[in-house]
C-alpha cells in the first residue's frame, strides 16, 4: 500500500512536470514562501531494505534544492525573519526556510557544509530526550529488528501475528504492517512497550540508537554556536501530542523548551510537532503551542505559506524534501504550490 501511494504521488508530480501545469499555476498557488522539512542528510545507502529512506536526502539533493532557490531569486531566511515578514505583510520577495527534525548528527556532518556554501540559515528541532541519549527512535529500532530477522512475531493490542521477513519485499511489508499498527496504539507508553518487547526478542539494543544517531548536548552547544544554526524544540520524548492528555502535552511543549534553553543558554521560540500530521497535531495542539509562547510551530501538513498564514503561526505547513522523490526535475513542481494545492483541495490555509 505504501509503495502504491508513493507511485501515485510520483505519477502526479510527473504529470504536473511534463504538462507544464505547474508553471501556469505558480503565480496563483506558490504563495509568498515555503518551509522545507528535512530529517537526515547523508550519502545514499545501498541496502535493499531501507523503509525509512523517505526520511533522508543526499547532500547532492540538498545542494540542488538550494541552487534552485537561489536561481529563482528566493530569499533563504530564518524563522524569525519569516515571522517578521508575515506580521509586517512584507511580501516583496519570496522566501524559503530550511528546517530539520529530531537533531541528527548528520545535520552537522553533511547538511551544514552544504548550507555554508550558500550562506543559508536553517533550524534544527531538537527532541530533548534524544539529545540526552535517553530517547527511543522506535521506527529505527523496528527497522533494525526486521533487517536482522527472517520472520518476526508481534503482539500488538493483544493480537498475535507472525510475519515473513525473509526477503527485502517481505521485510518492507512487515515493517509497514507493524509501523501502522504501532502508530494506531493509544499512547507513547504503548508504543515503547511493544517495541521494547520486540527488540528484546530479537536481540536489538534500542537504548543506544539515539546516542548513535543524534547530537548530544555537548555537540549541540558547539553546533548552535554556528551563526547559520537555529535551534527549535521538538518536545521531550517525540510523542504524538494529540494522543496525550492536555496536561501532558503542555508539559512536553514547555519542559522541552526549558531543557534546551538551560543547556544552550539561548531562547527557543520555534516548535515542530512530532509526526506533525493531522492525527498528531490539531487545533488543541496549536492552541497549546501559542499558550506556551512559541512564535511559530510547524506541522508536516503539506502546503505553501500565504499571507493568511500570519493568523495561524502555530499551524504552519511545510514542503517535505522526501527521499523517495529526489529528482531535481521535480523541484519546480514542489515549489510551485500546485501539488500541495491539489492535496489540500485548493485551500490556502489548513489549520483546523
Amino acid at each position: 500500500m505504501k509503495q502504491f501511494r508513493n507511485t501515485v504521488i510520483r505519477a502526479g508530480l510527473e504529470a504536473l512536470y511534463f504538462s507544464g501545469a505547474h508553471i501556469l499555476l505558480r503565480p496563483i498557488l506558490a504563495g509568498v514562501g515555503a518551509i522545507f522539512t528535512l530529517h537526515h542528510v547523508r550519502p545514499r545507502g545501498d541496502a535493499e531494505f531501507q523503509p525509512n529512506r523517505h526520511l533522508e536526502v543526499t547532500p547532492q539533493f540538498l545542494r540542488a534544492t538550494l541552487q534552485h532557490c537561489r536561481a529563482h531569486d528566493v530569499d533563504i531566511i530564518t524563522l524569525d525573519d519569516m515571522h517578521q515578514r508575515l506580521i509586517e505583510e512584507n511580501f516583496s520577495r519570496r522566501f524559503a526556510c530550511f528546517t530539520f527534525d529530531d537533531g541528527y548528527r548528520d545535520n552537522r556532518d553533511f547538511a551544514l557544509p552544504v548550507l555554508r556554501e550558500f550562506d543559508a540559515p536553517f533550524t534544527v528541532y531538537v527532541a530533548s530526550d534524544f539529545a540526552e541519549g535517553e530517547g527511543r527512535l522506535w521506527w529505527v529500532a523496528l527497522e533494525r529488528v526486521i533487517a536482522a530477522a527472517s520472520s518476526i512475531e508481534v503482539v500488538i493490542g493483544g493480537v498475535p501475528s507472525r510475519l515473513d521477513a525473509a526477503t527485502a519485499v517481505a521485510k518492507h511489508a512487515a515493517y509497514h504492517h507493524v509501523h501502522d499498527r504501532l502508530r494506531g496504539l493509544p499512547g507513547a507508553h504503548d508504543v515503547r512497550r511493544e517495541v521494547s518487547s520486540l527488540c528484546a526478542r530479537h536481540g536489538i539494543d534500542e537504548s543506544v540508537i539515539s546516542s548513535e544517531l543524534c547530537l548530544s548536548w555537548d555537540e549541540l552547544k558547539r553546533f548552535a554556536d554556528d551563526p547559520l544554526v537555529g535551534i527549535g524544540a521538538h518536545t521531550i520524548s517525540h510523542c504524538n501530542l494529540a494522543k496525550q492528555p492536555a496536561e501532558t502535552a503542555a508539559y512536553e511543549l514547555t519542559e522541552s523548551r526549558s531543557r534546551i534553553e538551560n543547556v544552550l543558554q539561548r531562547r527557543v521560540l520555534h516548535l515542530a510537532y512530532p509526526y506533525g500530521d493531522r492525527i498528531a497535531a490539531g487545533a488543541r495542539e496549536f492552541a497549546l503551542a501559542r499558550a506556551a509562547g512559541y512564535k511559530t510551530a510547524v506541522t508536516t501538513r503539506p502546503g505553501m505559506i500565504f499571507p493568511e498564514s500570519a493568523a495561524h503561526m502555530t499551524a504552519l505547513p511545510r514542503i517535505s524534501l522526501n527521499g523517495n522523490y529526489q529528482d531535481e526535475r521535480l523541484l519546480p513542481v514542489l515549489t510551485s504550490g500546485a501539488a500541495t494545492a491539489m492535496w489540500n483541495g485548493f485551500r490556502r490555509v489548513d489549520a483546523a
